[in-house]
């Protein structure tokens, strides 16, 4: 279907570590001068499930911490010390800014067990940034994709 001007989707996938879960993620955002993560849809497979809500939770969780990296986190420092040292200074992922997140588990039944730990990171970054250049039609190839990233693509493009 086609989606609203400033807006769309995009796709990330990996498979954690060369012996760890695959994952696969869907990023749907409205990007203007600003990014917001809409939706994530993600798809993993950890082999035999054991525990389905723990898998859940921990995939969940990745793609919301991913979300955060990749919209608002930056470690900033002068030439003597980190000066990103309290929560004004180093932004993160409010409650109310955290997207829907939808995951499903691929089932392998009598295959073994893979860890899920840190499976959505990457493909979540991924999906976003694919996204993001989707809704603008420009790259972005620095992280946090913040406001000021945002408008110097576009001026470079």
């Amino acid at each position: 279907d086609s989606l609203e001007q400033g807006t769309g989707r995009g796709l990330g996938f990996a498979r954690y570590k060369g012996n760890g879960a695959y994952c696969a993620a869907v990023a749907e955002v409205a990007a203007e001068h600003e990014v917001r993560v809409r939706r994530l849809t993600l798809a993993v497979d950890v082999g035999q499930v054991v525990n389905p809500d723990g898998v859940r939770n921990q995939i969940e969780g990745g793609a919301t911490q991913a979300t955060s990296w990749t919209l608002k986190e930056r470690v900033r420092f002068d030439r003597r010390r980190i000066t990103s040292g309290d929560w004004e200074s180093y932004p993160i992922l409010r409650f109310g800014e955290a997207p829907e997140v939808a995951v499903e588990l691929v089932e392998h039944p009598g295959t073994p067990s893979v860890g899920a730990g840190e499976a959505a990171q990457g493909p979540v970054a991924a999906a976003i940034a694919n996204a993001v250049a989707d809704a603008l039609g420009v790259r972005i190839r620095d992280l946090p994709l913040t406001r000021e990233s945002i408008l110097a693509a576009i001026e470079h493009a």
